[in-house]
């Protein structure tokens, strides 16, 4: 049976694969060429993920630096900042996607990494102020990395992929490569834990190499055709599909390609979806995915990924709070392969449910332990517990289903502009509750902050039972269907 499988993912000869066919035959060769390319792609994706992680190993050190210091305030904007730049990167891959392609936003989204973390390697080391405009600048762009990244990357996957394959690696690849950055630069920080700046260059020495990668990727073909290089998106088809140029059935992709272009470019104004707000199938999933960011964001998952070492002192955890943060990142790259399958077997509204109630215990046990100072007891180990159980069981529901069923719950006709308007919401929340992080430890104590938790898991089972609808298994019409008739 092994032998079976990895044959069936290394193979490279010129057999076909019948049952992976839809409208042409995917030969093996073919399939690992999709999916190497994929995946290389998304490689540029690592950069914006350590960017999101790197405050979570840097917090602590900017109030501790020997020689430059900075404020309280200053470190939360530092780590805050990101969500504000996040909704302008948006528009700026959007546009960039159309003007330069999807592998050309991905060099630029790797040039904009580059000079991010070339500013944090050379901050200064004796003036807070000049070093704060500094950090302010590099983690700016980090956020318009951050919110550019998504649209290329999954665009890039999904229009060279065979249809068999392109759902698994457009919901895998970026979320993977994103926690794998996460990962990559709390280990850096734990192994270099008194030098961020070393850090970064070892981030910018990363983003160099996803950089050269990118250079040497083939332009998706969509784009090609889109620009009328039929000639060059004949090549592009013809290395991933494993055809020759002149098969009729590239031919026939590049036919629906243009046909495809022309059904998309019926645009929507922004005026047009704010009448549609007026029907129920957009204003109900709406009002939903407003309340299911809400709970997302005021429940401490997100922000924990931010604030790990921090939060990791917080909870009273039992080990190293630099080494804690390496295995909440851990944590979190594991799950994100399991929300991927456990969402389409198990569904979304039971998985958001024991997602919620796991969160909920897990943040009465750290309360309880914070109020009566079980981390200097003989159950030392017990906060550390419950903070990995809650890192495991808010990963696969709540952090992650808003982002996946964000898209689902919309109409075609104004789907781009509601999914806008829902993550815009997200980051504004998110803002907020990274800018407030350590200002409300500080006022109310961490017991009281992992009570509030507590409360919002407590309304996320709530909402998850009563108001969350299931998508599993329904068509995209289905589901408008469903808000229409309710």
């Amino acid at each position: 049976m092994k032998e079976q499988i990895w044959k069936f993912i290394f193979c490279t000869n010129h057999k076909k694969l019948p049952n992976l066919s839809l409208e042409n035959e995917l030969s093996n060769r073919a399939m690992v060429t999709q999916v190497a390319i994929s995946l290389l792609a998304n490689l540029s994706v690592l950069s914006p993920g350590m960017g999101l992680g790197y405050p979570a190993i840097t917090s602590q050190l900017l109030r501790q630096d020997q020689t430059v210091i900075l404020s309280e305030s200053q470190v939360s904007w530092f780590a805050s900042i990101t969500a504000i730049a996040c909704p302008i990167g948006g528009p700026i891959a959007a546009y960039c996607t159309n003007k330069f392609g999807r592998k050309g936003t991905l060099i630029i989204i790797d040039f904009i990494s580059i000079t991010l973390w070339f500013i944090i390697g050379l901050s200064s080391r004796n003036d807070s102020q000049i070093l704060f405009i500094q950090l302010m600048i590099a983690r700016f762009l980090t956020g318009i990395t951050i919110g550019m990244i998504t649209t290329p990357a999954v665009m890039y996957s999904s229009e060279i992929c065979h249809p068999k394959l392109r759902g698994r690696l457009t919901v895998l690849s970026t979320p993977f490569f994103i926690a794998v950055g996460m990962v990559l630069v709390y280990l850096l920080g734990y192994l270099m834990i008194d030098d961020y700046r070393l850090v970064s260059f070892y981030a910018f020495g990363i983003t160099i190499l996803t950089l050269i990668v990118c250079i040497f990727m083939p332009e998706s073909p969509v784009h090609l055709v889109l620009k009328n290089d039929i000639k060059e998106a004949k090549k592009v088809l013809s290395l991933l599909r494993n055809l020759d140029e002149n098969d009729p059935k590239i031919s026939n992709e590049i036919q629906q390609i243009q046909q495809n272009a022309i059904a998309a470019g019926l645009q929507t104004s922004f005026l047009s979806v704010f009448y549609e707000f007026k029907k129920p199938e957009l204003y109900k999933p709406f009002f939903i995915m407003l309340g299911f960011f809400a709970i997302q964001q005021l429940s401490g998952i997100f922000v924990i990924f931010i604030y790990a070492a921090q939060f990791s002192l917080e909870a009273g955890v039992a080990i190293d709070e630099f080494l804690s943060t390496v295995i909440i990142g851990v944590i979190r790259l594991i799950m994100t392969f399991i929300v991927a399958f456990a969402s389409d077997k198990f569904g979304r509204k039971p998985i958001a449910i024991v997602s919620s109630s796991g969160m909920f215990l897990s943040m009465i046990g750290l309360a309880l332990c914070s109020f009566f100072s079980i981390s200097q007891s003989s159950l030392f180990w017990l906060p550390t517990t419950f903070l990995y159980f809650f890192i495991l069981t808010g990963t696969i529901g709540i952090l992650a289903l808003p982002f996946s069923m964000v898209a689902e719950l919309y109409p075609q006709k104004s789907r781009s502009i509601a999914v806008g308007l829902s993550l815009s919401f997200c980051f504004i929340l998110s803002f907020f509750t990274v800018k407030t992080f350590s200002t409300v430890f500080e006022m109310f104590g961490s017991g009281i902050i992992f009570s509030f938790y507590a409360i919002i898991a407590l309304l996320g089972i709530l909402f998850s039972l009563f108001i969350l609808p299931e998508t599993k298994d329904k068509t995209l019409q289905q589901i408008e269907n469903y808000f229409k008739n309710q």
